[in-house]
Order: C-alpha cells, then sequence, then structure tokens
C-alpha cells in the first residue's frame, strides 16, 4: 500500500477522505467509471486495485476485508463475482485514469476513472516469455557460438550467394 500523503487531505480530515474515497470505490464498482478530480481519481486507483486484489482471492476473509471498506453488499458481491471474474487474467492495472476537459464551475481538472474490462491479449505474454528465452538463449549460447565460428569457417552455397546479389541489384 502507498504511503499516505503529508500535508492536507482532499477532505477536512483523514476520516472524511476514507469515507469519501470508500463512496467512490463504491460508485466504481457499481457504475463501471465514474467522473471525479484528476487527484481524487488518483488517490482512487490504489485503494480500488487493492480491493479487485482481495476480490480475485474470493476467500471469506478477503470478502470481510472488502467489507469494511464497501458497506453495500450488492456491490460487494458483483465485484467478487463479475469483476473479479473479469480480471482473472490480469496481472495489474485494473483502472483506467482519462484526463477530461476541466470542470465549468472552477476549473479543476477532471478525469474519468473506469474499470478495464477488455480482456488480456495471450500474444502480448507469449512474446515477453520468447523475448525473455531469447536473452536467456543469447546470454548462454554467445560463448559457444564465437568458439564454433573461430574453429571453422562458414562457407556459402554459390546458388544463395547469386540469389543475394540478384536482390541486391534490384
Amino acid at each position: 500500500m502507498p504511503t499516505p500523503k503529508k500535508g492536507p487531505r482532499l477532505a477536512s480530515s483523514p476520516a472524511h477522505e476514507r469515507l469519501m474515497l470508500a463512496n467512490m470505490a463504491t460508485s466504481l464498482f457499481q457504475h463501471g467509471r465514474i467522473t471525479t478530480t484528476l487527484p481524487k481519481a488518483k488517490r482512487l486507483r490504489p485503494l480500488a486495485e487493492r480491493l479487485i486484489t482481495f476480490a480475485k482471492r474470493g476467500d471469506l476473509h478477503s470478502r470481510r476485508r472488502v467489507m469494511r471498506v464497501i458497506r453495500n453488499k450488492s456491490v460487494v458481491h458483483v465485484l467478487f463475482t463479475q469483476i473479479a471474474e473479469q480480471m482473472e487474467q490480469r496481472e495489474g492495472g485494473y483502472t483506467r485514469i482519462v484526463k477530461i476537459a476541466p470542470r465549468k464551475g472552477d476549473s479543476t481538472p477532471a478525469a474519468v476513472i473506469e474499470l478495464v474490462t477488455e480482456p488480456v491479449s495471450p500474444k502480448k505474454a507469449v512474446v515477453k516469455e520468447a523475448e525473455a528465452a531469447t536473452k536467456v538463449a543469447a546470454a548462454t549460447e554467445a560463448p559457444v557460438e564465437e568458439t564454433a565460428a573461430a574453429e571453422a569457417p562458414v562457407e556459402v552455397p554459390a546458388e544463395t550467394a547469386a540469389e543475394e546479389t540478384a536482390d541486391k541489384a534490384e
């Protein structure tokens, strides 16, 4: 959990800020997205992501810890059944903050905070695994290739050399 900020809070007291964030988290899980000020959205993100992580665990202790923050049982049920199921493949980054035009009344920077509902692309995970495997293989095989290259030169067949020169000419 991030360390609490020193200095003034979003509201008049830490208790009021805690209640305000709990209400915003409840609205976020209920509606999927909320529009608020940018500082409030930035303070809500770690709380919401931690609650979703508890919901992904799914046990009774996690449900009780979430119920400390979100007092609405129907919203907690939706969080544990629907939202946690959507986020099962995702390893983090459950929320997205998008900056929008400032509020008209006081020109405060506004933002939309929403749940990321797009499925995780399995291709990205495979690409990361492949890149990691390539780096490991390159690190371990580099000395072997250097010694093999020093021992015997590689001969290129005449057909391949002719094709390469024809490609370069075009």
